[in-house]
């Protein structure tokens, strides 16, 4: 419901390598306690071929402080944003086996270390689900859940060892409520919202913390490609630059949730309160 990749490519992978700014030129990350907000190092940016990742990329930039490493799955889009940035780009799909390892193998031979991880990669399928392909069903679970976590799995020993950093989710409004005509999607973001909690407590005095950022409807292609429009008249759309000015909070601020736009934890509230209310206001308003 809230974001999507490039279009998935072949899975050949495809370093590409602009001009990046150089090692001396960027500081190092300082962290408060707890792994509290990251305020530079090296970022490596999932999705970042269009809309979400790319967004978060070009904040991150505007920021400085930041080495990036960007990575999607359409070579193109990928390599123009990372032109845009001065990044590093890493093509590749990461749905493919061992593709998370290669990419973070890629990215500590460039520079050692990963201190911010943004998971933005993810796809969607609208329709009834009795009707969904079984293509699709393994295609919106790898992207949206299992090559994050494969991709964090990799990732996080490092951050780990060096006593500091941050992974940052991007979940959906429908892994917190569930939405009709996307139920794999919906199951799909609800157990990235289930990891990051699992994780953080994991995780809690080590210096490395997580955050979820969790948008409602977003401005991308992504309604496009999931095979249907968006028509519901609320919630409106919001920019892929404001989710990314939320993830850009969540990593200053050491936050643990963010809601794009923040008015979206209501119904989740209401939903926690009042289940049966909420089942009832959603089976009627869709």
């Amino acid at each position: 419901m809230s974001h999507a990749p490039s279009p998935a490519g072949h899975s050949r992978v495809t370093p590409a390598r602009p001009v990046a700014p150089a090692v001396g030129s960027v500081r190092r990350p300082a962290t408060g306690r707890g792994g509290r907000g990251v305020c530079g190092g090296t970022a490596l940016v999932t999705g970042a071929s269009s809309g979400i990742g790319a967004a978060v990329a070009r904040r991150l930039a505007a920021e400085g402080g930041w080495r990036l490493v960007l990575n999607g799955r359409d070579v193109t889009r990928l390599e123009q944003v990372a032109r845009q940035v001065s990044a590093t780009a890493f093509a590749a799909d990461l749905t493919r086996p061992g593709a998370d390892r290669r990419l973070t193998e890629h990215v500590l031979g460039e520079v050692g270390a990963v201190d911010l991880l943004v998971a933005g990669a993810g796809v969607g399928w609208a329709g009834d689900f009795v009707g969904m392909p079984h293509a699709s069903i393994e295609e919106v679970v790898n992207v949206d859940l299992l090559s994050t976590v494969h991709l964090v799995r990799t990732v996080l020993p490092h951050m780990v060892a060096a006593g500091s950093g941050r992974v940052v989710l991007i979940g959906s409004l429908a892994g917190s409520v569930g939405v009709r005509g996307e139920a794999v999607y919906s199951a799909a973001k609800a157990a990235l919202a289930a990891f990051a909690d699992a994780l953080r407590y994991e995780l809690r005095g080590s210096g490395v913390g997580v955050s979820l950022v969790v948008p409602g409807v977003v401005d991308t292609p992504f309604f496009d490609r999931r095979g249907a429009p968006y028509q519901r008249s609320r919630p409106r759309p919001v920019p892929a630059e404001r989710v990314a000015d939320a993830v850009w909070t969540a990593v200053r601020r050491g936050k643990d949730e963010v809601y794009v736009p923040g008015w979206l934890r209501l119904p989740i509230r209401v939903r926690g309160t009042t289940p049966g209310l909420y089942r009832r206001l959603a089976a009627h308003f869709g």
